[in-house]
């Protein structure tokens, strides 16, 4: 069992005196807190912070980080104020330990959603100070450690957990030492017959295996020694977790992965490192695309390693890693090897790759509607597997793989990404959803007034991009919607004699208070949305102003016009497919806005009479927007008709969106299709063009 003495003789290595002392009384604060408190375990409860704190230690973490492991759990489980702690301890220990603190005090609708909050105010807390993350990964290391006294269901809960956010949040960080760990206990506890099947598997595999090793280590020996470079050869040992992966992904068996044999070599120079590189493909042929620099584009998590498969003795594949000593420390301690090899670092702030992503994460966090939509993004940027793209002046990126022209153009701004038309790929013109390939150059093609498509959000694959999208929609639907909601209050109000400017602030900010509102726009956008009446509201700003000599019941329609150029927040039902020149209705749809029927559409029969339901509505004379009908056309089996069709349709300048032909008998037919027009009369000359088609015997317009 851990003690602080044990802790405090280990400190001697790089703490002074004073610090390991402020360590110590930070134990014995903890200690006093959690007096009387076990862990489900049965023993004290101060064991956990203190095991937290040797993990730490085992980065060489400075004495604050320390502390605040020490206390992570005062504020949450004991009832001592952020003051007092505060006041013992100082701001930036204070500010860590509740960076860490979970929030069990506030009551949410789903256990995912207290997880979710929980995780936004860790990233949040993040953005201040690098080492908060530390201290969580160290906290739940060993709280996976000691999963042994849960029930089995909680057990896999906090695992899968692990494997959804902690591990990759260590991967993404470096940790190596500290993911894999993660990921060998939480397949243990999610699987544990697969887990115990694979580590027996392997150790009787172990024992196959030596001589090969042993002929392939002795053959690298001997070529190191030939070429004169100095380094250390240490076998690669596969992880029963990575083991299992392959196994699910590749659809291989055991022995398949087994076969590949893995060594790393250590040494001193990047120079050193190419050399090696060399004298490794001399001596066994390379498998051409198996190579892989990350010394010269490194990872996004800052690894750095030369990587290449070998055919080695018998056929049998020999996967070698060269990287030099500090590499080394990198890939296995990844941002605490700051904290291990330099003295002099600022602990708030990390290795600039870590600090450069929390800074996304807060990007991340401002254009999330909800914690559970950000954590979603976040989930997606956690991604392991990157692709390396070029801007065209040479800047490499790292992206997800399966990233699109979308993901680079918000990678490198977010107004590149709202403004982007077009995408050339290797200077050739590309489709904006085309996967990206490792190596290539993107140049995004923009223009002043474009705006993002909602269609980009079924093909974007990082969170920057898909939140950036999301946020842009909804801010553009809520002017849309706070502009129709102006439009339709102000004509129930005009049906009064009245308009908007007539009523004063004081008595719109009654009908505010009333409806719970904040600001006019937001009851404007109520309205434009469909979820409130704009007779209705029309009626209580009136009363509101107490105006007498209006009469509330008399409400004459005058028709609202309809430019179908208004966006998100009118649609035009698709049961009855109004196109301008047919008499229409507006039915006030929750969520959806203004919806445009027929005025005869069966689907509006009840309420049309009603004006705080139904709104009637006349097109605009500048229309210009196209509208999709539907055609049935009746007509004779002939040779050549279907082009004929097609023809008639073009030369009437309108376009054919869809055909389908279906027979009726041995000779008559059907033809459905979907024109795109402008308006009944240019439907009328489509269909006139039609009729003069040989054959044909009868025209007419479909509705859902």
């Amino acid at each position: 069992m851990p003690t602080i003495d044990a802790l405090a003789e280990r400190l001697t290595q790089y703490l002074t005196p004073v610090q390991i002392k402020q360590v110590s009384r930070a134990y014995y604060y903890a200690e006093q807190a959690h007096e009387g408190q076990r862990r489900r375990s049965g023993e004290p409860y101060i064991i956990h912070p203190l095991a937290v704190a040797n993990i730490l230690a085992n980065m060489h973490l400075d004495h604050q980080s320390l502390m605040a492991a020490m206390l992570h759990d005062v504020i949450e489980d004991t009832g001592i104020p952020k003051g007092a702690l505060s006041t013992q301890f100082g701001d930036v220990v204070t500010e860590l330990v509740d960076g860490v603190s979970k929030l069990t005090h506030i009551h949410f609708e789903s256990k995912e959603q207290q997880q979710a909050e929980n995780f936004q105010k860790m990233a949040m807390a993040m953005a201040k100070d690098i080492r908060v993350i530390l201290v969580k990964l160290a906290d739940r290391l060993h709280n996976l450690r000691t999963l042994g006294s849960l029930r089995p269901e909680k057990r896999r809960r906090i695992a899968r957990e692990t494997l959804d956010i902690y591990a990759p949040i260590a991967n993404r960080l470096g940790l190596n030492d500290v993911r894999i760990e993660m990921e060998e206990l939480c397949f243990e506890a999610i699987y544990p017959m697969r887990s115990n099947m694979i580590r027996k598997a392997v150790k009787a595999a172990r024992g196959h295996r030596k001589e090969m090793v042993d002929t392939i280590s002795t053959a690298i020996r001997n070529r190191l020694n030939e070429v004169g470079v100095q380094a250390r050869i240490v076998g690669r040992e596969k992880h029963l977790y990575s083991i299992y992966c392959k196994m699910r992904d590749q659809r291989k068996p055991l022995a398949d992965i087994m076969d590949v044999y893995g060594f790393r070599l250590i040494t001193e120079s990047a120079d050193d490192c190419y050399r090696l590189l060399g004298a490794m493909h001399s001596l066994y042929k390379p498998i051409p695309g198996r190579f892989k620099d990350y010394i010269a584009i490194p990872k996004a998590n800052g690894y750095q390693s030369l990587h290449t498969t070998l055919i080695g003795i018998a056929g049998l594949p020999v996967e070698i890693q060269i990287r030099t000593e500090e590499m080394e420390a990198m890939a296995n301690h990844g941002i605490a090897a700051h904290w291990l090899y330099k003295s002099d670092v600022d602990p708030a702030n990390g290795s600039q790759r870590a600090r450069q992503w929390v800074q996304n994460l807060l990007e991340l966090q401002k254009s999330a509607g909800s914690p559970m939509e950000f954590v979603e993004h976040v989930k997606v940027d956690l991604f392991p597997d990157e692709i390396y793209v070029f801007t065209p002046k040479g800047k490499i990126l790292a992206l997800p793989a399966g990233s699109t022209p979308i993901d680079f153009a918000y990678a490198v701004h977010t107004d590149v990404g709202n403004r982007c038309i077009a995408c050339r790929i290797n200077r050739q013109l590309a489709p904006l959803s085309a996967k990206l390939q490792n190596g290539q150059t993107v140049q995004i093609v923009t223009a002043p007034n474009s705006q993002p498509n909602p269609a980009w959000l079924n093909f974007v694959v990082t969170g920057k991009a898909r939140s950036n999208i999301r946020s842009y929609l909804k801010n553009q639907r809520r002017s849309e919607s706070v502009s129709l909601g102006e439009r339709l209050l102000n004509k129930a109000l005009s049906s009064l004699g009245k308009s908007l400017d007539d009523i004063d602030a004081h008595h719109i900010h009654l009908v505010l208070e009333e409806t719970g509102m904040e600001s006019l726009d937001d009851l404007l956008e109520d309205i434009g949305s469909g979820n409130r009446m704009a007779p209705l509201m029309a009626r209580r700003l009136l009363v509101a102003n107490r105006d007498s000599d209006v009469d509330l019941g008399a409400f004459e329609q005058s028709p609202l016009a309809i430019k179908g150029t208004e966006g998100l927040v009118v649609s035009f039902a698709k049961c009855c497919s109004p196109i301008p020149g047919d008499p229409i209705v507006g039915h006030a749809s929750s969520g959806r806005g203004l919806v445009i029927h027929t005025e005869h559409c069966k689907n509006v029969e009840e309420y049309r009479d009603n004006p705080e339901k139904c709104v009637i509505l006349s097109w605009d004379k500048d229309i210009n927007t196209e509208f999709s009908v539907n055609l049935k056309v009746y007509m004779e089996h002939r040779r050549g008709a279907v082009v004929e069709l097609a023809s008639a349709v073009n030369q009437a300048d309108a376009s054919l969106d869809s055909f389908s032909v279906q027979e009726r008998d041995a000779r008559l037919s059907v033809a459905h299709m979907t024109i795109s027009i402008q308006g009944r009369n240019h439907l009328a000359r489509a269909i006139r063009r039609l009729r003069h088609v040989h054959g044909v015997t009868k025209i007419v317009r479909t509705r859902n």
